[in-house]
């Protein structure tokens, strides 16, 4: 049980680190360990003893964002969710991962630290399932339609004047259904 006790606290002062982490390097990418340390409420020496050096920590919170993005996207069951309802939801759930893991989910400027195969296979089955109900016109090139769709997220993640997650998502989903849906399909 007292082991039980000290993982739980282990993963809590980790947890503590990353969203400190998070904040921090958002505000100052060029913050210091100590400052991290400083803003997790822990010691530099523990920050240094879960993590050996200021990549691992980055690492370690691409990481994190990298699961929370996997989460956002599996948690909506775009296997099984109406198709529109889906695209909304993962839009609405992903947005909320970005604007909250920013930094970490921005340390791949090329997008593809999050784009896991897994999260990949997800985003295809639910564009594919928009493509077999008739929300997405016939013969849309299904990955072109993807990929745009994960840079206009992207794009509304940069807007962190207005980080209102669901009114985002209603633009993205908008924009995507103006670009690529049937004539006349709203979401509303």
């Amino acid at each position: 049980m007292e082991k039980r006790a000290l993982r739980a606290d282990s993963e809590r002062t980790v947890q503590a680190i990353l969203e400190a982490a998070e904040r921090v390097l958002s505000d100052n990418p060029a913050a210091t360990m100590e400052q991290i340390a400083e803003a997790a409420g822990v010691s530099r020496t523990t920050v240094h003893r879960r993590f050996a050096s200021r990549d691992a920590l980055v690492n370690a919170m691409t990481l994190w964002a990298t699961q929370q993005f996997h989460d956002a996207l599996a948690s909506v069951r775009p296997d099984v969710t109406p198709p529109l309802v889906a695209l909304y939801q993962v839009t609405a759930n992903v947005l909320r991962v970005k604007l909250r893991w920013g930094f970490a989910m921005n340390t791949h400027s090329d997008g593809e630290g999050v784009l896991t195969p897994d999260v990949l296979a997800l985003c295809d089955v639910f564009f594919r399932r928009l493509e077999e109900t008739g929300a997405l016109r016939p013969g849309i090139d299904l990955v072109w339609a993807r990929r745009v769709y994960c840079a206009l997220i992207h794009e509304a993640a940069q807007d962190q004047d207005s980080a209102d997650p669901d009114a985002l998502a209603t633009q993205v989903v908008d924009t995507v259904l103006g670009g690529f849906g049937k004539p006349g399909l709203t979401v509303g």
